[in-house]
């Protein structure tokens, strides 16, 4: 059976009809108020949350007290498959780094529909398997290659994943986003603008130049968006 585009979010729009309304019932629509906190690491995550709009940042908390993204979903996937799938305890907090709306689904309804269907199940594992992939890449983009590009890479992600070109971003957001000090942001930030990819003013964000903010980021943007083109296809996102 095709599947029928039936919201603005990925996830949702790439299940066939019969998988659909295994959880159509029990979706209920929620606000993602920026900076609010989803689930803290170590707690049971006990909702998905599937967004239409706005960007979910999943970090994690270092020694020192230092908190760095190590992945985003937005309204291509969903938070919380492998909890569905396995262990619920959460293995990083999670974050409105975007504020948007989400649709929003209890773990045991999405684990009873992927138990109940094979082709939900599988959905599932390669959305997973797609946030894996990004935390993946991060980790190696985040240790060898320079602020600017990380930065470019991030902008570009905030700008797929909420489907607008304009956003809130504070400086320490950006910091975070990209595992560094705040002052080099800042310089990057700057650079970018006088470059004219991007307009940024006390946190609100425009790229301006998409097409040149691409040739400043790293490769890590384009090798996760090849695997996320590769495990997610059909892509139901405009």
């Amino acid at each position: 059976m095709e599947s029928v585009p039936r919201s603005p979010n990925g996830f949702l729009a790439s299940l066939p009809a019969d998988d659909f309304e295994l959880i159509r019932p029990h979706l209920r629509t929620v606000d993602l108020p920026s900076e609010s906190l989803l689930v803290e690491v170590g707690e049971t995550l006990k909702r998905a949350y599937l967004p239409h709009s706005g960007v979910i940042s999943l970090v994690v908390k270092l020694a020192k007290g230092e908190h760095v993204q190590v992945a985003m979903v937005g309204r291509d996937s969903i938070f919380g498959a492998f909890s569905a799938l396995g262990d619920p305890t959460a293995l990083n907090s999670a974050v409105v780094l975007v504020p948007g709306v989400a649709s929003t689904l209890d773990i045991d309804r999405l684990r009873a529909a992927a138990d109940h269907s094979a082709t939900f199940r599988t959905t599932l594992t390669r959305h997973g398997l797609a946030v894996y992939t990004q935390i993946q890449q991060t980790a190696g983009c985040n240790s060898s290659h320079t602020v600017e590009s990380r930065l470019g890479r991030c902008l570009l992600q905030t700008l797929d994943l909420s489907g607008s070109d304009k956003f809130i971003l504070t400086q320490e957001s950006m910091a975070q986003m990209i595992g560094a000090r705040r002052n080099s942001v800042s310089l990057v930030a700057n650079t970018l603008q006088q470059a004219n990819l991007i307009h940024y003013s006390r946190g609100h964000i425009e790229i301006t130049d998409p097409n040149g903010l691409r040739k400043t980021a790293c490769e890590c943007y384009a090798t996760v968006k090849a695997q996320y083109d590769r495990l997610l296809r059909p892509r139901c996102l405009a």
